[in-house]
């Protein structure tokens, strides 16, 4: 057999081939892990439960806080990786169905359960604060990285870019429902015209 012919069964040692493997790897993983939304939702989320319980006269305050920080800053960012695949779907519908509420209720779910297993359950009023607080925070980050902020991996800017960019998206995303409305109005209005005139 000539020396020169590889076996089928062996694979040359390429350190470049292996590099880019690796390379790939990373990246997969990566596109599937915000760190950028990890780090604004731990914080936000914990100070949501911290001012929802700082009224409840439950006892166990700092276990249910010290369980909620560590499940959101473990979870949000896989959450947010999930959002942002989400938004790759041809079907823009379906992609803000997902952002908004396919992964939002997963990681309630899991959040609840989360609680449960760590015999600190969630009080009712906190729950239902946490409840409406992800689905406002699941509707700005469909709003923020529709247009591009907070991504990572592809199309991914600097987390101080994208800081810069927050006050001018959360004025917005506060003036979205009255666009809403104009447009909504507007278009009715231009409808009504075309019939009269037809």
């Amino acid at each position: 057999m000539n020396s020169a012919t590889a076996s089928p069964l062996t694979c040359p040692s390429n350190p470049l081939l292996t590099s880019n493997l690796r390379r790939k790897i990373f990246l997969q993983i990566r596109s599937c892990w915000n760190w950028k939304c990890a780090l604004l939702s731990a914080s936000v989320r914990s100070a949501v439960y911290l001012i929802a319980m700082a009224r409840s006269h439950n006892s166990g305050k700092l276990g249910i806080i010290l369980v909620e920080v560590a499940y959101v800053t473990l979870t949000a960012g896989l959450y947010a990786g999930l959002q942002q695949q989400a938004l790759r779907l041809r079907s823009h519908f379906w992609g803000n169905l997902a952002v908004v509420v396919g992964v939002p209720g997963l990681s309630q779910a899991l959040d609840w359960l989360a609680h449960i297993l760590t015999h600190e359950p969630i009080p009712h009023r906190a729950l239902l604060t946490v409840c409406i607080f992800t689905l406002l925070s699941a509707l700005f980050h469909l709003h923020i990285m529709r247009r591009g902020a907070f991504l990572t991996g592809h199309g991914e800017h600097s987390l101080l870019h994208d800081f810069r960019r927050i006050p001018r998206l959360t004025l917005g995303f506060i003036l979205w429902p009255y666009r809403f409305v104009t447009e909504l109005i507007a278009r009715r209005a231009r409808a009504v015209n075309a019939e009269l005139a037809a």
